[in-house]
């Protein structure tokens, strides 16, 4: 990937977090701006709950873009899957209709591979539009961290721009936003060694991944 790339990349990446953002973060300003007009104590308390509400909402947002994204930690290093586990469940904390299983068959995944995980599940939860069920598995196997994600329900939602970007057949115009994070995690199994891949049906959207050990993906 070239310099104008990987510019472009970047750019997009902070599209989509600032887009993710805003709703919460604007709820915080309005609420502020509530708070220092009503006067009644019933409707502050409210006030002050829909606030503690959207400032969680910012903080867990924060915290998944950081590790989905970013540089936490250090390149290289392991993480607990507790971390990730906690991430993804706070992006379904109020989607009623969401239920989660999990299979992490390890204690701890290299960054690489989180970020993978982290992005699958993303990807796999909007996909999810009338709720559903969300199967998250991880193992290390044959010296390869295997990642797959499943979304099942009435009616899974799903942006073929967005397979492209997995698959690596994604146009250079088709990059945006919506396709940034997928292409990413594209070039983070091509760097490695590894690949992705995904099946969607009517009724659900597996995504797959294969990250050999050799680059840090999995120690």
């Amino acid at each position: 990937m070239d310099d104008r790339q990987s510019i472009d990349l970047a750019a997009m990446l902070c599209s989509r977090l600032c887009h993710d953002m805003l709703s919460p973060v604007g709820a915080l300003s309005n609420g502020l701006e509530l708070l220092a007009l009503e006067t009644d104590p019933e409707m502050r308390a409210n006030v002050m709950q829909l606030l503690e509400q959207s400032a969680a909402i910012s903080t867990n947002k924060l915290k998944f873009f950081r590790l989905a994204f970013g540089a936490a930690g250090g390149f290289g290093e392991r993480v607990d899957v507790e971390e990730p586990k906690a991430l993804i469940q706070a992006l379904v904390a109020d989607k009623d209709r969401v239920e989660v299983n999990w299979a992490l068959a390890d204690a701890s995944l290299g960054k690489p591979a989180v970020k993978v995980l982290l992005n699958f599940a993303q990807i796999a939860i909007d996909a999810l539009v009338r709720g559903g069920t969300l199967d998250v598995g991880a193992e290390t196997r044959d010296g390869a961290c295997e990642i797959v994600v499943r979304a099942s329900g009435p009616k899974v939602a799903f942006d073929e721009t967005i397979g492209k970007a997995l698959d690596g057949s994604l146009d250079r115009g088709e990059l945006s936003s919506r396709t940034a994070a997928a292409h990413m995690i594209h070039l983070l199994a091509q760097e490695s060694g590894g690949g992705l891949q995904y099946h969607k049906s009517a009724d659900a959207l597996v995504l797959g991944a294969v990250l050999p050990q050799g680059e840090g993906l999995i120690g």
